[in-house]
Parts: C-alpha cells; structure tokens; sequence
C-alpha cells in the first residue's frame, strides 16, 4: 500500500483525536510510523493500525475503515483540487474514477495498485456501482463515496448488494444521490 493511505491516517487521526493519539495507534500496532508518501507499505501495516483504532474506540474494523475514508476525502480534495473541480455532482466524479483518476494516481504514485470499477448508469439518480480489488477493502470505497457525496452537498444512500468478503467475485453497490441534502449512511 502507498505512504500516501498512511499519510492520510495520520492526518485525520491526529485531527480527530489530538496529537497523541496516532503515536498511542503506532505503539498499540507495534509500527514505528515512518512513512512516505511515495513508499509502498505492506498491507499488513495498515490493518494493525486499523485492529488497534478498533480496539481503542470499541468499534468494528469496517466502520473504522470507512469513517477513515470519509474524513479523508476532504483532504484529498484539497491536495487533488483538479480531480474534483470539474464536477458539479458526486455521480460524474465517481465515473471518472478508472478513466481519469486512477491513471494519475499511477502517475503520481508509481506501483500504486488502485481497485476497478464497474458502473450501471441506466437509473437516473441512481447509479449501481461495482468494485475489484485483492485487497477487499470495500469499506474505504464506501467510506470515499460518502465522503465526495458531502463535498458535493449531496446526501447519499449506500447499499451493499454483494460482497467480495463474502465470497462473491465483486462487491455491487446501489447508490442513490440526494442532491442538495446533507450526506448521511
């Protein structure tokens, strides 16, 4: 995985929950937490820091995954403002995601492994969305999605119809967009 992810944890971490928190995180999934943004990390590495967030706040690894996600979002469109800017709505800016966003992210981030997306824009408000990846790290896909549905203003309803962790060859999502309404699960 990318420094980049880990950059970003620690960001939304330390602006969550003080200073102190991501280096209690470090210590608790025994990592030392040196990471640059264009280094490639094991997997493993972020999982510890997940399993340990999720023993500290009580809470199941899935949600801390996408609550990361979502407050990670933000960032990216501040760092990344051309990715975002040149839409008005979440729906078009998630169909840019294997055609224009990936590409530059490999760019960027030389050996970044990026999931594959697959889209149904048959429905009007409502897109069915799937996605690929070895790593299965669907929550953080969810977690994006409701993340640029806020920095739209747009309210979102999220549901999860197959799930590659539970042995299906992809996950399948129906998202329905509420424009002008406050992002919610």
């Amino acid at each position: 995985m990318k420094g980049i992810v880990f950059n970003l944890l620690e960001e939304v971490v330390r602006e969550s929950h003080g200073e102190d928190t991501w280096d209690d995180l470090l210590e608790a999934a025994g990592l030392d937490g040196a990471y640059s943004a264009l280094g490639s990390y094991p997997d493993g590495d972020l999982l510890r820091l997940v399993a340990a967030a999720s023993a500290a706040l009580k809470l199941p690894p899935d949600e801390v995954v996408r609550w990361f996600a979502q407050q990670a979002l933000p960032l990216l469109a501040r760092k990344y403002p051309g990715f975002f800017q040149a839409h008005r709505s979440t729906r078009p800016f998630l169909l840019t995601l294997n055609d224009i966003i990936h590409p530059e992210v490999r760019k960027i981030y030389p050996g970044a492994d990026v999931p594959e997306f697959g889209y149904d824009t048959s429905m009007d408000k409502v897109l069915v969305m799937s996605y690929r990846s070895p790593r299965h790290f669907c929550a953080f896909a969810q977690g994006l999605v409701e993340g640029a549905a806020a920095h739209y203003g747009e309210g979102v309803t999220f549901e999860h119809l197959r799930c590659m962790k539970a042995g299906d060859p992809e996950c399948l999502w129906r998202i329905e967009f509420r424009p002008g309404e406050a992002a919610h699960a």
